[in-house]
């Protein structure tokens, strides 16, 4: 049956050619347009991990929902004995200290207010690979004073790397406190609301503007980010009893759902209509190639062959063609999508973002695999109906279609 079926899809090559130009544009824009949206999950979720967030933060118990407000009440005492516990974790590549604060931002001309984190310099370089610095340097362990600004607080304030600025805050007692820094560099993270407040300053001159020696966040730096949900559930059962909470970067970044929500329904209305095509244009071609050869079928049935052998044969016909251009579609995809890729695509900023990326085409075996099974079942599901209709018809109806 299969040598006889593929003895009839090479003799029929018009109608097998429109039906494999259906099935392999098919297959091709389903793996591109699933790649693509691949691509954007991943960078996104890239650019947050290595611009804020890491891939999980360790706090006490209740800071993420009343830390914003007093982030001093919840100060981590000893953290290095702690921070070690958590290093030793597999698949965990560092772990950062953090202090965060609020406060006000001087020129000598105008105050503004900032959201400010106390940080390893060294450390929060290597981290934030996706944190652009768009004027100066990097803060280093070296710069005691030295601040980094987000670009909305160095474009509102007018400032540049060399100028000089006062940071004032309160102290946990209450007390007014005051440091001198240097602008050594100007960042843009993915996120233009927290470029408009943060500033970034070495751990130890926030802790001395505090008068604690505390950290409110310990940010975890994992080597691999798929690995992110296995290394929480090592961690939190050892965390929670002594009372500390554990997230995910995809749990402290609630604009990346979303995004991603957003972004999934439209590429998923996208991807329907591919479908939508590749059925109708399939079902067209297997619907016009069975209809022409009912005086070939009535004359297998007049000579013997029964009517479920006749069903058998179009289906197979239909499924070796389903086969062939699944298959040819899935080499064009992934050589289109390595291609595309080489080249990029610019995008614009996400909703909520200032800065723009260049797109990929990810291959990934799930999604090329899937859309070869489309194409296989789109195909032969496609012959079912016009193969029944076929084989019900007489057999003198038949022969007469070679009058």
């Amino acid at each position: 049956m299969l040598k006889l079926a593929i003895r009839n899809v090479l003799r029929q090559k018009v109608r097998t050619g429109m039906t494999l130009s259906a099935i392999v544009f098919g297959v091709l824009g389903l793996i591109l347009s699933g790649g693509f949206i691949q691509d954007i999950f991943v960078q996104l979720g890239e650019a947050l991990i290595h611009s804020q967030s890491g891939h999980l933060q360790v706090v006490k118990a209740g800071y993420f929902t009343y830390g914003s407000r007093s982030p001093e009440k919840y100060l981590i005492g000893q953290p290095e004995k702690l921070k070690q516990r958590i290093a030793a974790a597999p698949e965990v590549d560092d772990v950062l200290l953090r202090v965060n604060f609020s406060g006000l931002l001087n020129n000598g001309r105008t105050d503004w207010p900032i959201i400010g984190e106390g940080v390893e310099p060294d450390k929060e370089a290597k981290l934030g690979s996706f944190m652009h610095l768009i004027a100066g340097r990097q803060l280093a362990d070296s710069d005691h004073f030295g601040i980094l600004l987000g670009q909305g607080v160095a474009k509102a304030m007018r400032l540049t790397p060399g100028d000089q600025v006062s940071l004032v805050l309160n102290t946990p007692e209450g007390a007014l406190n005051v440091m001198e820094f240097e602008v050594v560099g100007v960042f843009q993270s993915f996120s233009g609301d927290f470029d408009a407040r943060a500033v970034r300053i070495p751990i130890a001159a926030a802790q001395e503007l505090l008068g604690e020696n505390g950290v409110n966040t310990l940010v975890v730096s994992l080597k691999q980010t798929t690995a992110t949900d296995a290394v929480s559930a090592a961690l939190r059962p050892a965390l929670t009893p002594e009372g500390y909470e554990l997230r995910t970067w995809v749990a402290l970044n609630d604009y990346y759902e979303k995004v991603i929500d957003l972004y999934r329904q439209q590429f998923g209305f996208l991807q329907l209509i591919i479908l939508v095509m590749v059925l109708l244009s399939v079902a067209n071609s297997v619907n016009m190639s069975i209809f022409e050869r009912i005086g070939e079928f009535g004359t297998m049935m007049a000579v013997g062959d029964r009517r479920r052998d006749v069903f058998r044969l179009i289906v197979t016909e239909s499924a070796v063609v389903g086969v062939a251009g699944s298959l040819l579609g899935a080499l064009l995809g992934v050589a289109l999508a390595a291609a595309i890729s080489r080249i990029g695509i610019p995008m614009p900023p996400p909703p909520g973002s200032n800065a723009g990326y260049m797109a990929a085409i990810r291959i990934l075996p799930l999604e090329v695999l899937s859309a070869m099974l489309i194409g296989v079942a789109a195909t032969t599901l496609a012959a079912l109906l016009p193969a029944a209709r076929v084989v019900r018809i007489p057999v003198v109806d038949a022969l007469r279609q070679w009058v």
